[in-house]
């Protein structure tokens, strides 16, 4: 058994698109229109066989209540692995990104939190390298 797709919630998928791809530096592998919304999903260009992320309109009543309690209370939606969180801290803030957490270290890992634009709060963290 294998992952092969994971979702967010976005509040427009447009601007999703743009943001994950533009800035976050995502690929598009499926943009497939089903009415007023499409089936998008993204991958990471290093991995373009590998899990989807869908890009999940958030037009469900559910949503909007959920989403809010989590950034609330600071929880991230999703965690993406990058190999350097101090690196794409710098990559990310000069585009403009915004962080809730700047790069920390928790003992096992870094991590940073960023805000998406999108309605979600998303971590980066990446392994400490072993000197």
């Amino acid at each position: 058994m294998r992952i092969n797709l994971t979702s967010v919630f976005v509040d427009d998928q447009a601007k999703a698109l743009t943001f994950y791809t533009e800035v976050l530096g995502f690929i598009v592998h499926q943009n497939i229109p089903l009415g007023e919304f499409s089936w998008l999903t993204v991958v990471s260009p290093d991995g373009p066989d590998g899990t989807e992320l869908l890009l999940e309109p958030s037009a469900h009543p559910a949503v909007g209540p959920y989403r809010e309690a989590l950034r609330n209370d600071g929880i991230p939606a999703t965690q993406f692995d990058v190999d350097d969180v101090h690196a794409e801290y710098e990559r990310l803030t000069a585009k403009g990104v915004t962080f809730t957490q700047a790069p920390t270290d928790i003992g096992t890992a870094l991590c940073a939190v960023f805000d998406d634009t999108c309605g979600n709060l998303i971590q980066l963290v990446s392994e400490p390298s072993e000197t």
